[in-house]
């Protein structure tokens, strides 16, 4: 069973920020959540239900499985000492 993948507006605006090369890396690493949203490396948050974490090199995807309606939502992507701060 395929995934669909989403963009968070948030998220959507980190993409637009990064470089172009690490861009299509992390298109890549989404289309692959698609296909397995829980692959081998993943981390599960601490205190937040559903929520997940790969790591894409110094890059983090962060994201939520919803397994009842086959999303993928991803909430932020972004360099790893940036990711995990505040909201959005």
């Amino acid at each position: 069973m395929a995934y669909s993948v989403e963009l968070a507006p948030a998220a959507k605006r980190q993409m637009r920020k990064l470089d172009r090369a690490i861009q299509e890396r992390i298109i890549r690493r989404l289309e692959a959540l698609g296909k397995d949203p829980r692959p081998p490396g993943v981390e599960k948050l601490e205190g937040v239900e559903s929520t997940y974490r790969v790591r894409l090199g110094e890059y983090r995807i962060v994201y939520e499985i919803q397994d009842k309606i086959l999303v993928v939502l991803v909430l932020k992507v972004g360099h790893r000492k940036e990711v995990y701060r505040g909201p959005g």
